[in-house]
C-alpha cells in the first residue's frame, strides 16, 4: 500500500517522528491546563523533543557508503574486524578521538591509553553503533561529533600529507604527565 522508497524513509526517520510525537501529545496535555496537566504535559514535551533532537542526531552521524568491514560495540568495548586491520578497544582505554580524511575516505583514529590506535571506516557495516558508544564518553559534545562529520575543510583541522586531514574530535580530560 506504501511505496517502497517511501516506507524506507519513514523507517529512518521512526524515531524523530515518535519524538515529535510525544512532544505534540505533551503539548496538547499542557494546552488542557490545570495544576496537575500543565508541569506533567511540559515535562513530557520536553522529554520528547530531547529525543527527537538526539534521534535527530543519531541519524545525521549515519554515514552513506559501503565500507569493509564489521564493528560491533558490546558492554563498552568497541570491536572492529576488517579484511587487512582490525582490533578491539574498551572506552575505559580510550584517550583520543580523531577523524582522518584520506584520499576522500574518513576514518574514525582512536587511541588507547598505551598509545595504540584502531583505525575504521566511517562508513563501516555496524558504525552506527559508534554514536552512541561516544556519546557515553565524558565530556563529548554529540553536537560537535556530528558537525566533525558534517564539514568538508575543518578550521581545527591539521594537515598531515597532500590529500590528508587529521582533526582532533575528542580527547580524555586528565591524562598525562603530573608533576608535584
Amino acid at each position: 500500500m506504501i511505496r517502497p522508497e517511501l516506507q524506507a524513509q519513514l523507517l529512518r526517520w521512526r524515531e524523530v517522528i515518535a519524538g515529535l510525537a510525544i512532544t505534540a501529545i505533551g503539548g496538547w496535555t499542557a494546552w488542557q491546563g490545570g495544576y496537575l496537566l500543565l508541569p506533567l504535559g511540559l515535562i513530557v514535551a520536553a522529554l520528547g523533543l530531547a529525543w527527537a533532537l538526539q534521534s535527530l542526531r543519531r541519524l545525521r552521524f549515519h554515514q552513506d557508503g559501503d565500507a569493509p568491514g564489521i564493528l560491533r560495540v558490546t558492554e563498552a568495548q568497541i570491536a572492529y574486524m576488517g579484511p587487512r586491520t582490525g582490533g578491539f578497544i574498551g572506552l575505559p582505554d580510550l584517550i583520543e578521538i580523531r577523524l582522518l580524511t584520506l584520499r576522500g575516505r574518513r576514518i574514525w583514529k582512536l587511541k588507547q591509553a598505551d598509545g595504540q590506535l584502531l583505525h575504521i571506516p566511517v562508513e563501516a557495516q555496524g558504525a552506527d553503533a559508534l554514536f552512541d558508544a561516544f556519546a557515553a564518553l565524558p565530556g563529548m559534545d554529540t553536537a560537535a561529533l556530528v558537525a566533525a562529520l558534517g564539514t568538508e575543510a575543518p578550521t581545527d583541522s591539521t594537515v598531515i600529507a597532500l590529500n590528508a586531514v587529521d582533526r582532533l574530535v575528542w580527547a580524555r580530560k586528565g591524562q598525562g604527565v603530573v608533576v608535584r
